[in-house]
């Protein structure tokens, strides 16, 4: 399928969420059977107002066999903050890490960007992943971050870093595409194990519980939005789960 829509954010963007957003949507397409997600139609595309600037959220959709969702968000804060969101959340039946991602530029400059694939089940990746992961080369970046505190749901191989000029967001793009690939490959070759729905959607309630309790995140959206409506977006598009097995705190 094609994934063209309107409106675009990513033209306004800084260079390297242009890049990573392109990226993202060229290797789901290269790898996997998409098709439409039914978001609500109220949620595609969204305007509000943060201390006098415009903010405006873009949101993607798609499913596959494997993979219940795949969010792609984009949102732009006036001419000051660009944000890059993006999720694949497995089928409940396929035993498959959290792959995650996020660009946050300020001022032109990206001031945070984090990569992961996540273990929602035993706490720990597949055999698979652990091989093909530790078998990429190194990377270097000047300026390494420190996750937060409900950070325990990430992998050994998450990157969370301030990149240093074109090269090293080039690295960090580089590096992203080869988590998504190995993913969406993986993905593919993975057959669903029922009996393993009850523990995989255990942990992806504790994965999305935990991201939920991202205070900036929240604080923006409440500012923007309003507190109700935060609450919504966020369980709702952000971090949500099945019907039927949400978890009745949102952190």
């Amino acid at each position: 399928m094609s994934l063209t829509s309107t409106p675009c954010l990513r033209s306004e963007q800084h260079v390297l969420i242009r890049q990573l957003a392109d990226c993202i949507e060229q290797v789901w397409q290269d790898n996997l059977d998409l098709s439409p997600y039914p978001l609500p139609s109220d949620l595609g595309y969204v305007e509000g107002r943060l201390e006098g600037e415009k903010l405006r959220i873009e949101n993607r959709c798609y499913q596959t066999p494997q993979f219940r969702k795949l969010h792609l968000e984009l949102a732009k804060v006036g001419n000051n903050l660009d944000i890059l969101h993006c999720v694949m959340f497995p089928n409940p039946t396929y035993d498959l890490p959290m792959f995650g991602t996020d660009l946050v530029g300020a001022r032109g400059q990206i001031s945070a960007a984090i990569a992961d694939l996540s273990p929602v089940r035993d706490r720990a990746l597949p055999a698979s992943y652990l091989q093909n992961l530790g078998a990429l080369p190194t990377v270097e970046f000047s300026h390494p971050r420190e996750l937060p505190p409900w950070g325990n749901i990430f992998s050994q191989f998450c990157l969370f870093v301030r990149p240093d000029g074109k090269s090293e967001e080039a690295r960090f793009l580089s590096r992203v595409a080869a988590y998504l690939k190995i993913h969406c490959q993986q993905a593919t070759q993975t057959l669903p194990t029922p009996d393993r729905a009850g523990d995989i959607l255990a942990g992806q309630r504790h994965y999305c519980t935990n991201q939920r309790k991202n205070d900036k995140t929240r604080r923006v959206l409440e500012k923007a939005f309003g507190k109700d409506w935060a609450d919504y977006y966020m369980t709702t598009v952000l971090f949500d789960l099945p019907p039927g097995n949400e978890s009745t705190s949102t952190g």
